[in-house]
């Protein structure tokens, strides 16, 4: 039987699963962070490797599998994804193996066709757009230098800013103040500018504000909500341009949205996202990506296959325990 080892790795984790042709899951298992834009390529593709190798047995040796089917944070352009896919070959993961964004598999995992339009807000912020006749849009999702805003790190960033200013009189009061100290255990907020300027605390840590936003929004602070109401515009955007880009403004089209943020369900930003697109993009169906990436590299590369449908079916039913993929043996 033929089998896609299918990965999904980002800043926070990495998850594998080895999948049969047939849907079967054969192992998966979990990991440690994936940061090749940090760590460089060969480190990051060491966590997979031996994410790969507790998920199968310290006695399973490559090739692993048929085909690899790899979605990957931090694989934001072409060249990217080539390198990671040349390391992934170099190291006979499998004969065949075709690396992408993660992006494309929140696409997969949450819509109920290989097209629509995904848009994920976890640690930062990313769209990507297949048509029916394949076509791709995608943005270059690098941050503020490519003119992104938003994300999890993007809102805890723009919460410490708004603190800051609040505790010494440049900006209005705001409970953001208190929910600075209050999520890093600090009296004042300056500690926390502080322990991020001289590296006691790293920056990527700014996203576990994200909440802290949301449920001061909630609240009714008018500067938490003046954050949401721009993530939900920046999240609106870049669905309704990634559809213009493939013309599927008049087209019934799914958006997919994932990403910790989105899927947290808050009631404000969702609400907010729904609206906007309902104004900008009346054809388009709102999905929210209920079951893990894992579930959307499973399929793709299940697709690759010319698996069948019930294959595909069957794998999103074993694999959708978000949060906790099976472990050897399953």
């Amino acid at each position: 039987m033929k089998t896609v080892l299918a990965i999904d790795a980002g800043n926070s984790k990495t998850d594998v699963a080895l999948v049969g042709v047939d849907g079967s899951v054969l192992a998966g298992g979990r990991g440690g962070p994936f940061q090749p834009q940090s760590a460089g390529v060969a480190t990051a593709v060491d966590v997979v490797a031996e994410t790969v190798r507790r998920a199968l047995g310290e006695r399973a040796a490559p090739p692993y599998a048929d085909h690899v089917a790899a979605y990957l944070a931090g694989a934001d352009l072409p060249v990217e994804e080539e390198r990671l896919r040349q390391e992934l070959l170099g190291r006979a993961f499998a004969p065949d193996v075709v690396v992408g964004n993660d992006t494309f598999a929140t696409l997969r995992a949450g819509g109920s066709g290989p097209w629509g339009v995904a848009v994920v807000c976890g640690a930062g912020i990313n769209a990507v757009g297949v048509s029916p006749s394949g076509r791709i849009t995608r943005f270059l999702a690098l941050g503020r230098l490519s003119g992104d805003w938003g994300g999890g790190i993007g809102l805890g960033e723009e919460a410490l800013w708004h603190a800051v200013r609040a505790m010494d009189g440049r900006g209005p009061a705001t409970a953001l103040a208190d929910s600075v100290c209050s999520c890093f255990g600090t009296a004042t907020v300056e500690e926390v500018v502080l322990a991020v300027h001289f590296g006691d605390l790293s920056p990527t840590r700014l996203h576990e504000l994200a909440p802290w936003v949301l449920r001061a929004a909630a609240d009714g602070d008018a500067v938490a909500t003046s954050l949401v109401e721009r993530l939900a515009e920046e999240v609106v955007v870049l669905a309704e341009v990634a559809m213009r880009r493939l013309d599927l403004l008049g087209v019934a089209t799914e958006v997919v949205l994932g990403g910790g943020v989105l899927t947290a369900r808050d009631p404000l930003l969702t609400r907010l996202v729904e609206d906007g697109l309902a104004q900008r993009a009346p054809q388009a169906k709102t999905v929210l990506a209920d079951v893990p990436p894992i579930v959307g590299a499973a399929v793709l590369g299940l697709d690759h296959l010319g698996a069948p449908e019930a294959a595909k079916a069957r794998v999103r039913t074993l694999l959708a325990r978000p949060g906790e993929p099976p472990r050897h043996p399953v």
